[in-house]
């Protein structure tokens, strides 16, 4: 598993990635609701929906909007299991154990913490 700093550094590179921005609607959800309350959400979505060995709907099973926690996928590439595989050395085929679904809420919440307030 990759160091999120080495992770972080390589993300504003791609443009898929650096495209991503909270809109006005996840801003103000996040606001409304607080970090604490949307990560939450976010370790709930990584259990359903990245966790399993096979996710279903793996590659689309992460929206692109409506929710920060979706946007902040997004842009850190924890959207999908083969991105998890590709830019995060999590191996596909396997459930995430606790050390590595613990990486992925860190790194949504450093993604939106870095954006909460602008």
């Amino acid at each position: 598993m990759r160091e999120l700093d080495e992770v972080f550094a390589k993300l504003p590179h791609s443009r898929f990635r650096s495209r991503f921005r909270l809109g006005d609607g996840e801003r103000a959800y996040l606001e409304a609701k607080g970090i604490e309350t949307v990560l939450a959400h976010g370790r709930d979505f990584i259990e359903r929906r990245l966790a399993p060995a096979h996710p279903p709907n793996d590659g689309k099973q992460t929206p692109m909007r409506g929710h920060p926690v979706f946007i902040a996928q997004h842009a850190t590439a924890t959207c999908c299991r083969s991105c998890l595989a590709k830019w995060h050395g999590i191996p596909q085929g396997r459930p995430l154990d606790e050390r590595e679904s613990a990486h992925v809420l860190k790194a949504l919440e450093r993604w939106l913490r870095e954006r909460q307030h602008g």
